[in-house]
């Protein structure tokens, strides 16, 4: 019973401080519990559920301490089972996680940008079709900022996301939000995939409206799409990364630079695309998943 969990705290707290030399009877006044029910609770012999519930408590504070708090139960269960083997149900995480006062930290509200006048515009071809059959059949990209307290400079993190399974194939950081930041970071993509012909899909923002990303994408013979304005639903595997990206490893943090920034952006994607398991890649993470299917072709 989850009861057993709280009362466990209790009585390692006496266990602690009785060894320190306090008295048991003054330790279990005040902590409003009964001395007889420490003794009997020290002496019986616990039932196999309650060794189960004490056993997962101690791997969610593990996994809540090594994650850094970026752990809500569906991804905490997802870790739990995966790691050591097991099918616990989300449920049964959850009610442990609420037992404990664990949560994962809250997404913010995503800020609307300004936007420019376009010199072209694309249809949505991709069309909110989020599926890939295949590698490289559909990229995302887009373009986030960040700032600190104390310093005037922004941070612009530009990736691509290929939809088969949600890794971030490539991407740049640049202090300016500029043309150079999405067409370097372009060209490294398509010198790591020479052959790739994807639908390329974005927002209506300044660098993918402009003649010369046009011809990139000709060049490289892929097929433009773009969302509707005002639409970031269309752009919606992105957008999740990014909110994702923020609340785990930005927002609630302390940073003394943004050079410091840059560097735990670069640490967290890493850890993303080989460490961070995703559900829908059947609990595996985005180039594990890669990996694992082109084996099984």
């Amino acid at each position: 019973m989850l009861s057993k969990v709280r009362q466990e705290v209790e009585y390692k707290t006496v266990d602690f401080f009785k060894y320190e030399g306090y008295a048991v009877t003054k330790i279990c006044e005040v902590l409003n519990t009964s001395r007889s029910a420490y003794y009997k609770h020290k002496n019986r012999v616990k039932p196999e559920k309650e060794k189960q519930d004490e056993l997962l408590c101690s791997l969610i504070n593990e996994y809540h301490s090594a994650f850094d708090g970026i752990l809500g139960y569906r991804r905490m269960a997802m870790f739990i089972n995966k790691l050591n083997h097991k099918s616990f149900s989300e449920g049964y995480i959850h009610r442990l996680m609420k037992v404990l006062g664990i949560t994962a930290r809250i997404r913010r509200k995503k800020v609307n940008r300004k936007r420019t006048k376009p010199e072209y515009t694309k249809e949505n071809v991709l069309s909110r079709d989020f599926t890939a059959k295949a590698p490289n059949e559909k990229w995302l990209t887009d373009v986030t900022e960040f700032s600190i307290p104390g310093d005037s400079r922004k941070l612009y993190l530009s990736p691509i996301m290929d939809l088969y399974d949600n890794s971030i194939i490539e991407f740049k950081l640049s202090f300016k939000n500029n043309n150079y930041l999405v067409f370097s970071m372009f060209d490294k993509a398509i010198q790591k995939y020479p052959d790739a012909k994807p639908i390329f899909h974005s927002d209506r923002g300044f660098q993918y409206t402009g003649d010369v990303f046009k011809g990139k994408i000709e060049e490289a013979g892929m097929i433009q799409s773009m969302s509707r304005v005002g639409k970031c639903i269309d752009n919606g595997p992105m957008e999740g990364f990014f909110g994702t990206l923020k609340t785990e490893m930005f927002y609630g943090k302390k940073f003394e630079t943004l050079e410091e920034l840059r560097g735990k952006i670069v640490e967290y994607i890493k850890f993303y695309n080989e460490k961070r398991f995703q559900k829908r890649l059947r609990c595996m993470a985005p180039l594990e998943y890669r990996n694992h299917a082109s084996k099984c072709a």
